[in-house]
């Protein structure tokens, strides 16, 4: 059983890691992004709502424990009340005015109110601090200045020392615990201003740290939020407004210009141009008439459509494509888990190690304040957080950055797989070509002409639905060949069609010998027609773009014969091709290439790739088409273009060198700043900067990623 929760009120990266861990020993399993706060946990038990609520008040207090469908429930509750305050408003103002206010609650309120005493306290603490900073270095005013620094401490890390002490009671340790031991220790041995330095400098790095987070969240958030809440339903002439989610399949919806499409369905009155970007990361307007799908999300730019709507919200393009990136940050890659890890053994140590700096040469030199005040320095330098913040921030914002340039990645391991992969097979068949057939070639036998055989097909394939016959008659049709119409159509199983001319025996049939189509009048071939599939427009430049990227093999696998696989693969830079394969045959092939290569990642379509995109290091599905493809792959190329491939594996190749560059540039100023305190160099307040400022450069680092260009 999925239970699914928001951890509302957590803001703490370290407790997050520790909430997880602890939740992980009591249930089969456990997944948790401190991204966006969303909790889920697979178990047999049926309410576990109250003992994952006391699971995470033995570690941090003031969270509270939210159902994921009771949080939605609240924003949608909202929603209508904002309709209620603003229903005077014009139409299209309106509806921006619901987009606008749709994700705002109680919650935002409360903490903006938190976030305004903090500033303000922190404010007046700075004041006290630079007083207290000026009589440190006038002199003679020793009392005055200890109490401003005492009261400065105090303003600006109330809540800091509050915190430190109640971790204390519950017998663990964080940097609210480091920091106030670090104060107060300072203030004993004398350093009332750099005790107060400390407090303030921490308060402002934690102020600006939060503000950065919560922005990358909602600029995140924004990437995905490509869901209009509100429809309006066309019935007796007018339109009325209801919430999206109660709209039935069937039902027709007006699509004001301006405006998103709530749910997927076809036009059926009206003209315009629609902006598909949020779906497939393409800036180009598309044209939009009677008989156009229209998929939710996407922005109609001209004029106002009528629509059928043929999906329910919840199976809705924008709903699935939303629900992709939301439970994305859940599949941790190696480096999350790695930091997870790290984090549970590191603070333990480095508080050893901070104790053996102030015990040992203390006992040797008899000097105990030098070294305790070496110590403190080593313990603030030595909190995670940078690295427990940065780290997981940096894979979400860069699906999310992917997911703006119509590409859905499932999770930071998938990052990690795409960014890694030296090998990329591609399906044959809607993938590497785009599901149209077109003639190629015509030859002719006897005194017959090339218009005269195509003619002929045409005319026998008049009833045919197979994609050759479509073919040939497309062929007609945009050559302007007249056709002339033949009687008694008759299909042949496996075989082709026949059809009478007078009493003539027209035959459209598989060739016998050569690849083609054999055109036969009375039983004589007296014509052979070559058709080829239309590979995709941007499959070469796509290819090419991975080879460049370094990428070692690019194979074409097929269910189809090998001649018709060659053909296709002229042109394009495949270094292998293996061709009538059944879906298991595809899955022992792409096992093939992940032993010759280390990793393969698998491109296709539909249901029968469903097996081989389960079994790849990384399965990408093109389009949003099939549910059982969409599902087994960890990938989905929401633009169902292939060009989008490289730009996915350059944005996760950035990804992944940020994610290593914050571990990297944290643990060396940590390192710095804890060999410097040995040595008597540091001061106290700089050690808050490696770990405070760090972590605001980390996280600001990370959210480069939002914008990447790729």
């Amino acid at each position: 059983m999925k239970h699914e929760f928001i951890l509302e009120g957590l803001h703490c990266a370290n407790c997050a890691a520790k909430i997880e861990t602890k939740l992980s020993k009591t249930y089969d399993e456990v997944l948790f992004s401190f991204a966006t706060l969303e909790l889920e946990i697979h178990t047999d038990q049926e309410d576990i709502r109250d003992e994952v609520q006391s699971i995470v008040d033995s570690i941090e207090d003031g969270v509270t424990v939210v159902p994921k469908d009771e949080h939605h429930e609240h924003h949608h509750d909202h929603h209508h009340e904002c309709h209620d305050d603003c229903c005077s408003h014009d139409h299209e103002h309106h509806h921006g005015r619901h987009q606008e206010n749709s994700g705002h609650d109680h919650h935002d309120h409360e903490e903006h109110g938190d976030g305004k005493l903090k500033l303000i306290l922190l404010i007046a603490a700075s004041v006290l601090f630079v007083a207290a900073f000026i009589m440190h270095i006038i002199g003679g005013l020793d009392l005055i200045c200890n109490i401003l620094s005492i009261a400065s401490a105090l303003l600006a890390g109330y809540d800091v020392i509050y915190e430190g002490v109640k971790s204390v009671f519950k017998r663990r340790i964080d940097e609210t615990t480091l920091m106030t031991v670090a104060v107060i220790a300072a203030m004993i041995l004398g350093e009332f201003v750099e005790g107060a330095a400390v407090m303030v400098l921490f308060g402002i790095g934690e102020l600006l740290e939060d503000k950065a987070v919560e922005k990358s969240r909602r600029d995140i958030r924004k990437l995905a939020d490509i869901r209009p809440d509100t429809a309006y339903i066309f019935e007796n002439g007018k339109s009325r407004e209801t919430h999206a989610e109660d709209v039935a399949i069937g039902t027709i919806l007006e699509i004001p210009p301006h405006t998103r499409v709530p749910l997927d369905g076809i036009i059926t009155e009206g003209r315009t141009t629609l902006d598909t970007s949020s779906l497939t990361g393409e800036s180009a307007p598309v044209d939009a008439t009677i008989g156009t799908e229209l998929l939710s999300g996407m922005m109609n730019n001209d004029s106002t459509v009528y629509m059928r709507t043929t999906k329910a919200y919840a199976d809705s393009a924008a709903t699935r494509i939303v629900k992709l990136v939301e439970e994305s940050s859940k599949n941790k890659g190696n480096h999350e888990k790695l930091i997870t890890r790290f984090a549970a053994v590191y603070t333990p140590v480095m508080i050893g190690l901070a104790v053996l700096i102030a015990v040992i040469p203390s006992l040797i030199t008899g000097v105990w304040a030098g070294w305790i005040h070496k110590a403190l320095v080593c313990l603030v330098a030595s909190c995670p957080c940078s690295i427990v913040i940065s780290v997981p921030l940096s894979y979400y914002a860069g699906i999310g950055a992917a997911s703006k340039a119509g590409v859905l990645i499932k999770g930071g391991r998938y990052v990690e797989a795409l960014a890694k992969a030296d090998a990329f097979a591609f399906d044959k068949t809607g993938t590497i070509t785009d599901n149209q057939i077109s003639v190629s070639e015509i030859k002719t036998f006897a005194n017959y002409t090339e218009k005269e055989i195509i003619s002929l097909a045409a005319a026998a394939e008049a009833h045919s639905a197979h994609p050759i016959a479509n073919a040939i008659r497309n062929y007609c049709k945009e050559n302007d060949i007249s056709v002339r119409e033949l009687k008694e159509h008759k299909e042949l199983s496996g075989h082709g069609v026949e059809a009478m001319r007078g009493t003539d025996t027209v035959t459209v049939c598989k060739s016998s010998g050569a690849q083609g189509i054999s055109v036969q009048l009375n039983g004589k071939e007296i014509g052979l027609i070559t058709v080829s599939e239309h590979i995709r427009p941007e499959a070469p430049e796509a290819l090419n773009a991975l080879k460049k990227l370094g990428v070692k093999t690019v194979a074409m696998l097929s269910g189809d014969k090998e001649a018709a696989c060659k053909r296709v693969a002229e042109g394009l830079p495949v270094d292998s091709i293996h061709s009538t394969l059944l879906p298991e045959d595809k899955v022992k092939t792409v096992e093939a290439l992940i032993q010759q290569n280390g990793s393969c990642c698998f491109v296709g379509d539909g249901i029968n790739d469903a097996p081989v995109l389960s079994r790849a290091t990384c399965g990408v599905a093109m389009g949003l088409g099939s549910d059982a493809a969409i599902e087994s792959a960890d990938m989905v190329l929401s633009s169902e273009n292939l060009s989008s491939l490289p730009k996915a594996v350059r944005l996760a190749r950035k990804t992944l060198t940020t994610v290593k560059a914050n571990i990297t540039f944290s643990l060396i100023i940590k390192a710095v700043i804890i060999i410097l305190a040995i040595l008597n160099i540091t001061p106290l307040w700089l050690a808050v900067f490696s770990d405070t400022g760090v972590c605001l450069l980390c996280v600001l680092n990370a959210v480069r990623l939002i914008k990447s260009r790729i």
